[in-house]
């Protein structure tokens, strides 16, 4: 673990995310609020180029609860079975429709502690659609953040709640809507766990990482 970057630093390296990708955009599709929040339940365990093939058929016919619903587990079982857990996850999917249909008016709350209340949304999920959705600087923190996070000294945390923590007090606030996107992309594309990308890296400058000929 780095130890925390300084304020100067940390707003060096999200000027140059910034100046790279200054819209970044999340890899999951969907249609609304409510095929968000499928998505991203949908991803846990699985690569977003899955879930993206089994849903463009499944958020053709059932974009809302009340679709969902009537389509029925079997129904979504048959679109998403190419996806890992996809028994436990259609079951999540109709129990959260239901949900939303009985409880919320068909709407998606925009409350984390609402969205968590839902089968399958944990606290990364509902910060994926408070950010993507409703434009809150709420930060998902996956794999690819926890490390690039710990490894660059931007965010170090011993687990996801503490660089959560880290991102929300040390970025500086006009990068706080995009940081997550920003982060996720360094780690998938540059900042690897195996084979990090120093030679291209756009802040290898400014990171304490020292195995820059990997």
């Amino acid at each position: 673990m780095a130890k925390q970057l300084d304020y100067h630093t940390i707003r060096a390296i999200f000027e140059r995310f910034r100046a790279n990708e200054p819209e970044p955009k999340g890899e999951l599709e969907h249609v609304n609020a409510f095929t968000l929040v499928v998505a991203v339940a949908l991803s846990a365990q699985a690569t977003d180029v899955g879930v993206n093939k089994a849903t463009r058929e499944l958020f053709r016919i059932a974009d809302t609860p009340e679709k969902m619903l009537a389509l029925g587990e079997e129904g979504v079982i048959e679109h998403i079975k190419t996806i890992g857990l996809f028994r436990q996850k259609a079951r999540n999917v109709i129990k959260l429709s239901r949900i939303l249909v009985e409880q919320y008016g068909g709407q998606v709350p925009s409350s984390r502690a609402a969205l968590q209340s839902l089968p399958g949304v944990g606290r990364k999920t509902a910060n994926v659609v408070l950010n993507m959705w409703f434009r809150q600087p709420a930060q998902a923190v996956d794999t690819h953040i926890f490390r690039v996070g710990n490894r660059t000294g931007i965010a170090p945390g011993k687990d996801v709640d503490a660089v959560e923590r880290a991102i929300e007090d040390n970025i500086p606030a006009e990068f706080q809507q995009h940081a997550h996107h920003w982060l996720i992309l360094h780690g998938r594309y540059i900042c690897t766990a195996r084979k990090p990308k120093c030679l291209v890296c756009p802040i290898a400058d400014l990171c304490p990482y020292e195995e820059k000929t990997t």
